[in-house]
């Protein structure tokens, strides 16, 4: 008998194969449309999944992820060669192969694989930094250049929160860290934003209910095994931000993003002559809705707090469903506290159009 459950998530794996296909990764979309109908409760993984409790998919658990990148992390550490076979650079297999390959590699990988199912996928996409950084210089010429104090909410491993140490091209506008190991280049629509203001991040700090290291292996093969094995450039640019990041990696807490902002900070401690900002980059809209409200409150009581002298920034780069299937890059700036849109973009911030 077929469960709700079950119909249930591989609804999710459908949606997923659709939405990887749609995002330049043919691979990941297949390994998903074949896991959607050939799953089934021989494996202790098919039993974990297909009766899942939660919500399964992308706006929950993303359950589909979490399989697809415990078997790219066994296929990366030589442990299924069969299945690596399939792999990029690789040509994309047919489906049947690579339906048979995976009737052979799940059991064998079974207790490998049981972990992934444990832990939410964490991509830290680089590439987001782009809108973040755009959204700074804006603060920055607003604010008449004000060093600036980051907070990052759900921040992985710190590879966005050190953006100011990646070389960024936005719209003819270079920021950062010139001839960077990084370089953040978004396809660029609209003006430019602006230009010939001073950035200085004077410190940096986040939080993430499961902070990665970029010293330990075992998290930098996590960072990477969630990127889609057929998008080499973005598995070569997680690879040099890890470098980036580790020769001095930023405080990260584990603490839950509302009770990390009210603790961070403190509307009484502003700091004259330093702007404050709290951002994230495509992690509060998975939170639950009472962070969402908490945070949001936090951050008005902060801005009421600040002056011309000690500003206070909300910069957030989220998913929109005023835009669709957009994200749009937000900006709260007090004292005066008026909220606009900067830009619109996908979620990996590949394309950008510029608003302001």
């Amino acid at each position: 008998m077929v469960t709700s459950a079950e119909i249930t998530i591989r609804k999710a794996f459908a949606a997923q194969a659709e939405a990887c296909a749609k995002r330049g990764s043919p691979f990941t979309g297949l390994l998903c449309e074949v896991l959607e109908r050939s799953l089934d409760r021989s494996t202790e993984v098919g039993r974990r999944v297909l009766n899942w409790s939660g919500r399964p998919d992308a706006r929950g658990d993303s359950v589909p992820l979490r399989l697809a990148g415990g078997l790219h992390a066994l296929v990366r550490r030589g442990r299924l060669p069969r299945l690596a076979a399939m792999y990029p650079p690789n040509s994309l297999p047919e489906a049947e192969t690579l339906q048979a390959t995976l009737a052979d590699a799940l059991p064998e990988a079974d207790a490998d694989l049981l972990p992934w199912l444990d832990r939410a996928p964490q991509t830290n996409e680089p590439m987001r930094s782009g809108p973040l950084m755009a959204g700074l210089l804006v603060i920055a010429a607003e604010t008449g250049g004000l060093p600036f104090a980051l907070h990052e909410l759900g921040a992985s491993a710190g590879l966005v929160l050190v953006l100011d140490r990646y070389e960024h091209q936005l719209g003819g506008v270079t920021a950062g860290t010139l001839g960077a190991l990084v370089r953040v280049a978004p396809a660029w629509e609209g003006d430019p934003p602006p230009a010939d203001v001073s950035l200085h991040v004077l410190r940096q700090q986040g939080c993430d209910l499961d902070p990665l290291d970029v010293a330990n292996p075992t998290d930098r093969e996590r960072l990477l095994a969630y990127v889609w094995p057929d998008q080499a450039d973005r598995l070569a640019r997680v690879e040099a931000a890890i470098s980036v990041a580790a020769t001095d990696p930023p405080r990260l807490d584990r603490a839950e993003a509302a009770a990390w902002t009210e603790a961070a900070l403190d509307p009484g401690a502003a700091e004259e002559g330093v702007a404050r900002v709290l951002m994230h980059a495509v992690a509060l809209q998975y939170a639950p809705k009472e962070t969402a409200v908490r945070v949001a409150t936090h951050a008005a009581r902060v801005g009421a707090a600040a002056t011309s002298e000690a500003p206070f920034a909300w910069l957030r780069f989220e998913a929109d469903p005023a835009y669709g299937e957009q994200a749009s890059l937000r900006l709260t700036l007090w004292p005066n506290g008026g909220e606009r849109v900067l830009g619109l973009s996908d979620t990996h911030g590949e394309k950008l159009k510029w608003l302001r």
